[in-house]
């Protein structure tokens, strides 16, 4: 069966590395799911602004619960940014709000500051961005006119390649930025543009990676409807990016029920959450060690059961 249909009636537990067209939300894209697979139980790690494309990562049923394993992974971006104009969004959605032709800059210009906006530096959230102030996200307040004080935000950028340079009185510039979570290319764009004295916006934007899911193992929503089931991964490679351990009898059946176990039962090299796969490289648990023991963070009793409940 193909189609809006196509996972109506079947239990569903997996991830989904969709290709995010331009024009409809990150909310559009798990609502589209939810019809495709037939599911309420459908979340993605890491918003993607309304005009980006790219990785969106969508869990479904029980894998909902490891996406937060994932937001924090490090992203891959390329994007455009033109020098110039700037815009009260700091992308192309937004209004102009200056406009100061730059027709001396030059790629040797940009390079030089490039290197001021990587390690570990401060960003302030735009004001359309998904992030919370005073309960209420500042895209909503944004929408209402507001303008409120948001508090610089430290983020982690390891790479910005100036991939191409088009001179002119707007000059734009093509980067590949690799960076830690949290980071707004397009407050990258804008700050890029006060650098060498004028200013900018990002023009475009496209999302190549989130930790290890490449846009080349991404499809669009028309594919996902067309072969649904095909395009789940199972749960064990929504975590790929931790180490494992596999198990198997009783320490299995502990871990399904959440054991604490003495570290050296679970002897994951890592200070960090790990994964615990059981027979049939199926996904038992996520886990991690203390001083002097390992206790579950997330347990997935039944998970990847053909009878299970996914919605």
């Amino acid at each position: 069966m193909t189609g809006e249909a196509a996972g109506q009636g079947g239990a569903t537990d997996g991830l989904v590395v969709v290709d995010k067209p331009a024009g409809c939300t990150s909310h559009d894209v798990v609502a589209r799911l939810r019809r495709i697979y037939g599911l309420r139980r459908v979340g993605h790690a890491g918003t993607l602004d309304p005009d980006a494309t790219g990785v969106l990562l969508v869990g479904l049923g029980r894998a909902t619960r490891l996406l937060r394993f994932l937001t924090e992974t490090g992203k891959v971006y390329r994007g455009e940014v033109a020098f110039g104009v700037a815009t009260d969004t700091l992308d192309a959605a937004g209004a102009e709000t200056a406009r100061q032709p730059m027709p001396a800059l030059t790629a040797d210009d940009l390079d030089a500051v490039v290197p001021r906006f990587l390690g570990t530096i401060s960003q302030v959230p735009p004001m359309v961005s998904a992030i919370k102030v005073e309960g209420r996200r500042l895209h909503e307040r944004a929408r209402a006119g507001e303008v409120v004080e948001r508090a610089p935000r430290t983020v982690h950028i390891d790479r910005i390649d100036v991939e191409a340079f088009t001179p002119g009185e707007f000059p734009r510039a093509q980067l590949l930025v690799e960076c830690g979570s949290g980071t707004y290319i397009r407050s990258l764009a804008a700050d890029l543009g006060e650098a060498v004295g004028g200013c900018a916006h990002l023009a475009c934007l496209r999302r190549l990676r989130v930790g290890p899911f490449a846009v080349e193992e991404a499809r669009t929503l028309e594919e996902i409807a067309e072969s649904p089931a095909k395009l789940v991964l199972p749960m064990v490679e929504a975590v790929r990016h931790l180490p494992r351990i596999d198990v198997d009898g009783e320490t299995a059946r502990g871990v399904t029920h959440g054991a604490v176990f003495p570290v050296t039962a679970l002897d994951a090299d890592t200070t960090g959450p790990f994964a615990v796969v059981g027979p049939d490289d199926r996904l038992l648990a996520l886990y991690q060690k203390g001083r002097a023991a390992a206790r579950p963070l997330v347990v997935l009793p039944g998970a990847g059961d053909s009878t299970g409940g996914g919605g």
